[in-house]
């Protein structure tokens, strides 16, 4: 088959198109799924760069995300059949024998939904990191209710402009910081109450100002660095950060969250996956489900900016690494 084939960490132009052998079936529970697109998220060029998490199983095929058609099943399948369109974020960590910027992929069932029918192959490859991302911050991290007031950042990014449209679901109430008049009016579209052009004005004075300086009830940073720090001074006493970057200390400190006893969750939706929680792993199947049916209703968008043929991986990650993302990634899998 044909796939994207990291042979060592570095620039984009490692990533080279080559034909490898398929995978196949070793399971009873798998399938094997003809592969129409793949999402490209910030995870894979940081692997691409830093080397992957299984770094004595080079080459590697990159992609956490994918989407296709269940072309075999194994025998103990009994939630699909051939034929079936699914998606899914498995894979794609450097393990030998997965990865999705390639043709085919197998995929335990325990790890798959049935496709969202009113999405395109690409724009459902788009969708799974970045929605169990945004579920499991807003939602099991930071205990989101009906009623409360939540700060985005970067409400135009892949995980931003799904967050805002979970946060509207729940009942809250959205302000979300965006760098254009353009991502100011993708993300009222969307649903968020009051765009904030960070560029233009203090994130922290307008959400003070927008909550009557009591803060946020919520805060979800998905920038890091410094701007972590900052997102604190906008919570209110008691209230929550989440976050899915790394805590950086030479970029600030706890004090604020520290005198606003602020309850700082970290997220990383790959945990479940590397550790090989099995629990995990299914609730992040049924957040899928529940999405799937969310997008079929009408009431969830994903927002895919820019499509490349598979061909064109190296130019996809340079898109990503550019910055100043809108929206998603995908590959277009002839």
């Amino acid at each position: 088959m044909k796939a994207i084939v990291m042979t060592a960490p570095g620039t984009p132009e490692v990533l080279e198109l080559q034909d490898v052998p398929a995978p196949t079936i070793k399971n009873d529970t798998e399938i094997l799924v003809r592969l129409h697109a793949a999402g490209v998220n910030p995870i894979d060029t940081k692997l691409r760069r830093r080397g992957t998490v299984y770094r004595d199983q080079m080459p590697a095929i990159l992609g956490c995300d994918g989407a296709g058609v269940v072309e075999a099943v194994g025998a103990g399948v009994d939630k699909f059949q051939v034929g079936d369109q699914v998606y899914f974020c498995a894979g794609g960590l450097g393990l030998s024998g997965t990865g999705n910027y390639a043709e085919l992929a197998v995929v335990d069932q325990s790890l798959v939904a049935h496709k969202p029918k009113s999405l395109s192959f690409p724009e459902a490859a788009a969708a799974p990191l970045v929605l169990i991302t945004a579920w499991e911050s807003l939602y099991d991290r930071g205990r989101l209710e009906a009623g409360q007031k939540v700060l985005i950042q970067a409400g135009a990014g892949g995980v931003g402009h799904v967050a805002i449209q979970l946060a509207k679901l729940k009942g809250a109430e959205v302000c979300t910081t965006v760098g254009s008049q353009e991502k100011a009016r993708l993300v009222r579209h969307l649903g968020a109450d009051y765009p904030i052009l960070y560029k233009q004005t203090s994130f922290v004075k307008a959400a003070l100002d927008w909550t009557g300086g009591e803060g946020v009830d919520l805060a979800f940073d998905t920038v890091g660095g410094k701007t972590f720090y900052d997102t604190c001074e906008v919570v209110r006493v008691y209230g929550d950060i989440v976050t899915i970057l790394q805590l950086d200390p030479a970029e600030g400190n706890l004090k604020t969250a520290r005198s606003h006893n602020l309850r700082i969750s970290l997220e990383l939706m790959l945990t479940p996956a590397l550790k090989g929680l099995t629990t995990a792993q299914q609730h992040q199947t049924e957040i899928l489900q529940q999405c799937a049916n969310w997008i079929d209703e009408g009431k969830l968008k994903i927002h895919l900016s820019q499509r490349f043929p598979l061909k064109d991986a190296g130019a996809a990650h340079n898109a990503i690494e550019a910055g100043s993302m809108t929206g998603k990634v995908a590959l277009l899998i002839p």
